[in-house]
């Protein structure tokens, strides 16, 4: 993977389901030089591939708002992150991972010497809220785990599995908290101000043309 000595830039995007990730997401992409990997929608697209190895033990895992193994989530996003830089893109955004300790090994074990991870992006936003959100957006979204009782299970999880991955890297000092219970755009006038500032003082060419 990524051959050569640069290295692509990462950012984490983190919140629990219906924080805002994807949209989000969408809104850095428009406005920045970044291509946006959702661990979420990789794996998705990995269960609808009949011929796929993984696909049995993805849907096992989605069903039950439980977390798809390390191995699985990081080999789909480096065979992403490869065919990205292949076109000269060296900037992610990757929402929905790490989202445990054994991600967090795994990403580290496997990505660390070739990539550099800028900052994690925490959209912080009331439980509630987020569950509104997701119900909301259940007609016509193709998601099967947006039900009350998959939410449920995967807010669980987020806050058993995640919220301590969150206060690691918190105190490593790269997380940047923006407030997600605000609207779409008041969220991605927080977030445009935080990467131009943080960006720029790390010298990333990430503005778009």
């Amino acid at each position: 993977m990524m051959t050569t000595a640069r290295k692509p830039n990462v950012i984490f995007i983190l919140g629990q389901p219906g924080s805002g990730k994807g949209t989000q997401s969408s809104n850095v992409v428009q406005h920045f030089k970044f291509a946006h990997l959702s661990a979420g929608d990789l794996l998705r697209d990995e269960m609808k591939n009949e011929t796929s190895d993984h696909r049995d033990i993805i849907k096992k895992n989605i069903d039950a708002g439980t977390i798809v193994p390390v191995e699985i989530t990081c080999e789909l996003l480096k065979r992403r992150m490869d065919e990205i830089c292949a076109k000269g893109t060296w900037n992610f955004l990757i929402d929905g991972f790490p989202r445990n300790w054994n991600n967090v090994h795994g990403w580290e074990t496997a990505m660390t010497d070739s990539v550099n991870l800028a900052f994690v992006l925490y959209l912080d936003a009331p439980e509630e809220l987020c569950i509104e959100r997701c119900l909301l957006r259940t007609d016509g979204s193709g998601r099967t785990d947006d039900n009350l009782d998959c939410l449920k299970k995967r807010i669980v999880t987020f806050t058993n599995d995640t919220i301590p991955i969150i206060n690691y890297y918190m105190e490593k000092g790269v997380v940047k908290k923006v407030d997600a219970s605000k609207s779409a755009e008041q969220v991605f006038n927080d977030i445009r101000t935080l990467l131009v500032d943080t960006l720029l003082e790390q010298r990333l060419e990430v503005f778009s043309p």
